[in-house]
């Protein structure tokens, strides 16, 4: 089960006090209420500590902090705002189970390199009620459940939708790699062990070649007479995907218009002079993705087998490993309590997004057959080993999935905003001032 935080979560999970002593001191001695919200209060001690952690977050992020009065405005209202919306997450029925926040606690403990237990000694030290910041993960977990029900069910995106915006990017592709495209080329050889001397008088050729092109002498003349290369049918290389082609040669060519001449381009053969002969846009739109084939070893954490410990164990096997005592399939047979544990880790092919976030950061990182260090998800601790990784186009189907989530990333912030007003159109919405 995949767990969200929002940045209001996260944020004041890993500031790890919701406010300093001398701020708390202040909201105690000053308290009252500011607003009240379908008859809940909002007392000027929640402002001043949702003020202070957003202050904090933001220098922290090296951005700008608003004058007092405005920020201090700018927090209250998104205070009522949140309080209106977790007020009908309640009526509605939406609840959050105990093992959902510990399942945040968790990820917040992760992205803060803690453990669940020193989180805990963090916040008390910082004057922090673990049960407070605990209800404010659930009230976070109750927002994003409403969210994904209320603003998800206004953000349809209808097949009629992603025909509309297929069509619109195969109009707008210009993406070199999956053009169709016919080069040709006159090629100046460089010798396999030529000198520095040998390579500059032969880059200087190759320039002065170059520069009679540019003053009208026919390209196709000058194949014939001084290409190193295949000189059959003007040197052309024929028409392929821009893919299939080296990428030095796309990246010359790719602001070239039909019959234009690149510069002089080197590669490992010699010198090139490349030619636009013919450009055409995939008949079908194509995206590409790049898949991860990787392998893990999972320990699940729980009253027999501590955090430390699953990290001190994979440890060794990852030592165990690199000797040769071993091999990263037979030990993910042993250990792993995964159900890919029967196929030596094997997760298959992936694409990009299949795997939790804290996990699949890790990944992303590693190089071909590099194993990772112990990592920790919300499932347990994880050796994680890459075993290669493969450039792939998605098919018809993946394509329009691909399609249907970014309308929707695209037409989320509207559809939020949209129900935002309506949610505080509906609220009695009270401002209190501070007693004289």
């Amino acid at each position: 089960m995949k767990v969200k935080l929002g940045a209001w979560a996260l944020a004041c999970a890993m500031g790890m006090a919701a406010v300093p002593a001398v701020w708390a001191q202040s909201a105690r001695a000053a308290d009252y209420i500011v607003a009240v919200v379908n008859s809940e209060p909002i007392t000027n001690a929640e402002l001043l500590a949702e003020v202070a952690r957003v202050e904090r977050s933001l220098r922290q992020q090296k951005q700008a902090v608003p004058a007092p009065a405005e920020l201090r405005k700018q927090v209250l209202e998104r205070l009522i705002n949140e309080r209106a919306q977790l007020q009908l997450a309640r009526e509605t029925g939406i609840r959050i189970d105990a093992a959902l926040v510990e399942q945040a606690e968790q990820a917040v403990a992760r992205q803060s390199g803690v453990d669940v237990a020193e989180l805990h000694k963090r916040l008390a030290s910082e004057g922090l009620d673990v049960s407070a910041f605990r209800e404010r993960l659930r009230n976070q977990q109750l927002l994003e459940r409403l969210y994904e029900r209320e603003v998800g069910s206004r953000n349809r995106v209808s097949e009629q939708d992603i025909d509309q915006y297929l069509q619109e990017m195969q109009a707008k592709n210009n993406d070199p790699l999956t053009m169709d495209i016919n080069l040709a080329q006159i090629l100046v050889a460089l010798p396999e062990k030529a000198s520095a001397e040998q390579a500059a008088a032969l880059f200087a050729q190759a320039q002065k070649l170059r520069e009679r092109i540019r003053q009208g002498e026919s390209f196709e003349a000058l194949v014939q007479q001084v290409s190193a290369a295949d000189r059959s049918n003007g040197g052309q290389l024929g028409l392929r995907r821009g893919d299939r082609y080296p990428g030095l040669f796309v990246q010359a060519t790719k602001d070239l218009p039909i019959g234009g001449v690149s510069e002089v381009v080197r590669s490992g053969a010699g010198f090139h002079i490349l030619k636009v002969v013919e450009r055409r846009a995939p008949e079908k739109l194509t995206r590409s993705v790049v898949q991860t084939h990787a392998r893990h070893i999972l320990l699940r954490t729980g009253p027999e087998l501590t955090q430390a410990q699953a990290i001190e164990r994979l440890a060794a096997v990852k030592k165990r490993i690199a000797s040769g005592a071993t091999s990263f399939a037979a030990a993910a047979r042993e250990m792993s309590q995964d159900g890919s544990a029967a196929q030596g880790g094997d997760l298959g092919w992936a694409n990009p997004g299949m795997f939790v976030p804290e996990f699949e950061e890790v990944m992303n990182k590693l190089d071909d057959l590099e194993i990772s260090a112990p990592l920790v998800s919300r499932f347990g601790v994880h050796l994680l080993q890459v075993i290669e990784r493969r450039k792939v186009d998605l098919n018809p189907r993946e394509l329009r999935e691909l399609a249907r989530m970014e309308l929707r990333e695209s037409r989320y912030e509207k559809a939020f905003e949209s129900w935002a007003q309506e949610v505080r159109g509906r609220a009695f919405v009270e401002y209190r001032e501070a007693p004289q």
